[in-house]
């Protein structure tokens, strides 16, 4: 598809798809075709573009959605692409409603469903173009009853659907779904096959299975009661989109750096990389050294068991950094109860001493609110906080797996540098994760900044200790 815009001035703009995997796509016939595989090879661009070629039909519209309003207004999102584009062709944005108006009357707008049941507020709709942006973010429940809402009452424009995804594994929780329905195109290798990308299959279901014919007329024939629906898959890689490669040379670079599993997802298009032993942390990254530099910024995280003598550890890491570069200086761990935890927490901090800050991660419900709360009167005098927990672990995982595979991460020599390289190894299929859990709440506190505030405040109590000192000496 190649258009070309004449604004009030004589210079008239040509958009047009790139060629390859995006023009693909934007001239598929099929009834749902979805885009994915690589970041940044121009799914959204695409999805966004696909979107304006009723855009003289008075009666079309279309809706796009995101899994969460963020990320629909998020920085060179959905919202500030579409302004970049469809400024270009007339349209009026609506800031309020997430919507488009062009002169004809067409509309486009942008939606979004955080929580399953917000599929019935589209109960009702009618949508000529269905569009989703990052499927694999979306429940299959929501996407098949949306699907129910694409139609044009009007007959002007054949209904349709156009979806963009990444990779995602057949046991993602989310997104699993969407791997079995495209398994067709994906190898055994988990890349895709590249000589099946655009092709249709047809698919109709007899009850709550999807069945799949090489035609519409052969799917009739097996269910005459249903009417077959075309599906496509077309993947992309970065390579597929040279204007992102030219705008941004070092985009490739920064995809380089995420953690394996991440990077073979969203880089090499990878749908059966998931996370097991060693892909997450392998022993051979991480270097093992004598000593930290003296002067360094130092946090010690508290990960507590959530039961109490129950065969769950807690453990304390202690992290350094200087530079850039992140000294796992000590790692203790122990089958507690909470008594004998917190005495451990307080004696530990007394060895740390004050220019450690100390992080407890709060354990979900009232139960742990209270058990962080004791814990942080028994640290008084002491810079410590506690914090509840969100994301997954695998997540908050990963910055920490990136800048270890990086060389950026080294382990003081010591007895318990075994141990915690074989958990980190074999995370997330080892028993237990307590010491990942504890790494990587203070490599986040220490990368992100979140420790220096109580970094100022233990250096305000050393000088206050000192001046203390003096005067009674004095």
């Amino acid at each position: 598809m190649t258009t070309a815009i004449r604004n009030p001035s004589p210079t008239t703009i040509i958009i047009r798809p790139n060629p390859g995997p995006q023009e693909q796509f934007l001239a598929s016939p099929a009834d749902i075709a979805i885009f994915g595989g690589s970041a940044g090879c121009g799914k959204t661009y695409a999805l966004l573009l696909e979107s304006l070629r009723h855009m003289q039909s008075p009666t079309f519209n279309a809706t796009i959605f995101r899994r969460i309003f963020p990320e629909i207004v998020n920085p060179g999102g959905l919202w500030s692409e579409s302004e970049r584009l469809y400024s270009n062709f007339h349209g009026e944005p609506k800031l309020t409603t997430m919507e488009w108006s062009f002169p004809s009357g067409a509309t486009i707008k942008f939606g979004h469903l955080q929580h399953e049941d917000d599929k019935l507020n589209w109960k009702g709709a009618q949508i000529p173009l269905l569009g989703f942006d990052q499927l694999e973010t979306f429940t299959e429940g929501q996407f098949w009853y949306l699907f129910s809402r694409n139609r044009d009452p009007s007959g002007a424009v054949r209904s349709y659907t156009r979806a963009t995804c990444n990779p995602v594994p057949e046991d993602d929780r989310i997104g699993g779904w969407l791997h079995t329905l495209l398994s067709w195109w994906i190898g055994e290798d988990g890349l895709p096959i590249w000589e099946r990308s655009g092709q249709l299959r047809w698919l109709a279901r007899d009850g709550d299975v999807i069945c799949w014919g090489e035609s519409r007329e052969a799917l009739r024939a097996r269910f005459p009661k249903s009417e077959p629906n075309s599906l496509t898959f077309i993947p992309g890689r970065l390579e597929h989109n040279p204007p992102m490669a030219r705008a941004d040379p070092g985009y490739r670079s920064r995809l380089m750096l995420l953690p394996l599993v991440e990077r073979e997802r969203l880089l090499g298009g990878n749908w059966k990389i998931r996370p097991t032993a060693g892909k997450i942390f392998n022993r051979a990254w991480f270097e093992i050294v004598p000593a930290a530099p003296a002067v360094a910024r130092r946090v010690r995280y508290w990960d507590k068991a959530g039961t109490e003598d129950g065969g769950d550890y807690s453990a304390g890491v202690r992290l350094a950094e200087v530079g850039g570069l992140y000294y796992v200086e000590e790692a203790i761990r122990g089958q507690w109860s909470s008594a004998q935890r917190n005495a451990v927490i307080r004696q530990t901090a007394f060895l740390d001493g004050l220019e450690v800050a100390i992080w407890l991660e709060q354990e979900p419900g009232s139960g742990g609110k209270e058990s962080a709360e004791i814990s942080v009167r028994q640290l008084a005098g002491f810079p410590v906080r506690a914090e509840p927990v969100t994301g997954d672990k695998i997540t908050r995982a990963n910055p920490l797996a990136a800048q270890a595979e990086a060389g950026n991460v080294k382990l003081i020599a010591g007895p318990w540098v075994k141990d915690f390289l074989d958990e980190l190894h074999s995370f997330p299929e080892s028993k237990y994760d307590d010491q990942v859990d504890a790494a990587s709440g203070a490599f986040n506190k220490l990368s992100l900044g979140i420790g220096r505030d109580l970094e100022i405040r233990a250096m305000g109590e050393r000088v206050r200790e000192e001046s203390r000192v003096s005067v009674v000496r004095g």
